[in-house]
C-alpha cells in the first residue's frame, strides 16, 4: 500500500506538513483545547449515567470489538470511496433513546472525528 502524502497542519497559517491533523508544534495545543471541550461537555451536557458508562470496561470492550470489526476504518468515508482511520465509535441509536442497545455491536459504527461531528450536527 503506498504511503499517504503529508498534508498541511490544520492550524490556520501554519506551513508545516504532517501525517495527522496538526504538526508536532500545534498538536499539544489542539489536545488541550479538545480536553477542555470534553470537560465542559461532561460537566454540563452529558448525564452522569452516560459518563460512567463511557468509562466502563464493558464499553471499552464493545468499542474495541466495533473497531476491529470495521478494520479501524471510518464507515461513512468508505461509503464515499475514501479511506480514513476511525477514531470514534458511534451509537446509531443514542443512549438517551434506548439504553438497552448501548453494547449491541449492531448499534455501533466506527467513524472518523469529522464524520462523527457531522452525524451529531444533523440533529
Amino acid at each position: 500500500m503506498p504511503i499517504k502524502p503529508k498534508k498541511p497542519c490544520a492550524k490556520p497559517g501554519c506551513p508545516n506538513l504532517t501525517d495527522g491533523h496538526y504538526c508536532e508544534k500545534h498538536k499539544a495545543e489542539a489536545e488541550k483545547r479538545k480536553a477542555e471541550t470534553n470537560k465542559f461537555y461532561d460537566k454540563h451536557i452529558r448525564d452522569k449515567q452516560a459518563e460512567m458508562f463511557y468509562k466502563s470496561k464493558a464499553w471499552v470492550a464493545a468499542r474495541q470489538q466495533a473497531l476491529i470489526r470495521d478494520n479501524y476504518l471510518c464507515q461513512e468515508c468508505l461509503k464515499q470511496g475514501r479511506i480514513t482511520r476511525a477514531d470514534t465509535v458511534h451509537h446509531k441509536i443514542e443512549l438517551k433513546r434506548d439504553w438497552s442497545k448501548r453494547l449491541q455491536l449492531g448499534n455501533l459504527v466506527s467513524l472518523c472525528a469529522e464524520c462523527h461531528n457531522r452525524m451529531h450536527s444533523r440533529g
